[in-house]
């Protein structure tokens, strides 16, 4: 009889611990991150191969895999509005334009933490929709061996568009986002006459309007040019090969594309990482890696106090014209400058 008894409460034990297994494991299954929760969707205007090697460092390093979804700004915009409150998306890394217009329409989650905090005010949507990771200023890109011939480096806009005898490098306006922001920047600060005299004065040293931001570099480099009106990363990124440049930081102030990031969804505490790390030195340092070279818009950053041109001067007022009104300055410029 006990030898029955014995066998009955083994089996008896047997049955509980599976019971208690199959408990403790649905539990945890329970608690384990969805599918969903280790991948973040990202909407983006950023070149596929920039968005790539964020994407790919993000999910070496924190084993959380990021889907960028790159479109135009146009298309990015009409994307928000058509899904209103219901994106299939869990962020936006894109322009600032872009930015503020999705901050217009409500898409965005507010969000506040201590890196943002730090970002300048000017850089971020004061409401916490939205704030700026990294910006690239416009300079004055200088073959060094001319920059030993002048007697004075011009330092404003003003004396730029004046020094006599010096071939010039630009991307033209209609070519690319950074080189039309600049023009309408300037419009902007300074009003249409004061600014179609400088683009009027510097049109005949132009040798020829290119592009893509970084061809005015390039000339500039081999010499083929004397200066060139060009983006910071591009310059730094022929620098770093070692091209003969200097940059000049145009003293009055200068327009610069800011990229920010803003949720879309409440409570995703992947999208939120993720913001936080756009925001860090591991972020920039994964770009400077491949030659990408924006300045933190974070200047807690190892990555800001080490960077050329953090102490560049922007302008404050962000262009405000509509489509029509960019076409038509476009146009002026074109009739009145261009090909006057």
């Amino acid at each position: 009889m006990k030898r029955y008894t014995s066998l009955l409460f083994l089996a008896f034990v047997l049955v509980l611990g599976t019971v208690v297994g199959v408990t403790f494991l649905s539990g945890y299954a329970d608690r384990t991150p969805a599918a969903s929760e280790r991948t973040v969707t990202v909407y983006t205007t950023m070149p596929p191969e920039q968005a790539s090697l964020l994407a790919s460092e993000y999910e070496k390093t924190k084993k959380v895999g990021v889907r960028f979804v790159p479109m135009t700004g146009d298309e990015l915009t009409a994307r928000l509005k058509k899904e209103g409150a219901e994106p299939k998306a869990d962020m936006v890394l894109a322009d600032s334009s872009v930015m503020r217009k999705g901050a217009a329409m409500g898409a965005f989650v507010p969000y506040f933490s201590e890196e943002t905090d730090s970002v300048a005010d000017s850089l971020k949507d004061e409401e916490g929709a939205w704030t700026g990771v990294w910006y690239d200023p416009v300079v004055f890109c200088v073959n060094s061996d001319y920059m030993r011939t002048l007697p004075r480096i011009p330092e404003t806009w003003a004396e730029f568009a004046a020094y006599p005898d010096m071939r010039v490098g630009m991307t033209d306006f209609l070519a690319a986002d950074a080189a039309s922001n600049l023009y309408f920047t300037l419009l902007t600060v300074y009003g249409e006459p004061e600014v179609f005299q400088w683009l009027s004065a510097i049109h005949p040293k132009v040798v020829q309007y290119v592009k893509f931001l970084s061809t005015p570099v390039r000339m500039a480099g081999m010499g083929e040019v004397d200066a060139a009106v060009a983006v910071q990363s591009e310059t730094l990124r022929y620098l770093s090969d070692g091209y003969p440049l200097r940059i000049v930081y145009p003293m009055d102030g200068t327009a610069y594309m800011l990229t920010g990031a803003g949720l879309l969804r409440d409570g995703r505490p992947s999208a939120e990482a993720f913001l936080e790390w756009l925001l860090s030195d591991e972020a920039h340092l994964a770009l400077q890696r491949e030659n990408v070279f924006f300045v933190p818009a974070n200047p807690g950053t190892l990555a800001y106090k080490q960077m050329a041109g953090k102490n560049v001067v922007l302008f404050d007022a962000a262009p405000a014209f509509t489509a029509e009104e960019r076409s038509a300055l476009l146009d002026r410029w074109l009739q009145n400058v261009r090909f006057k």
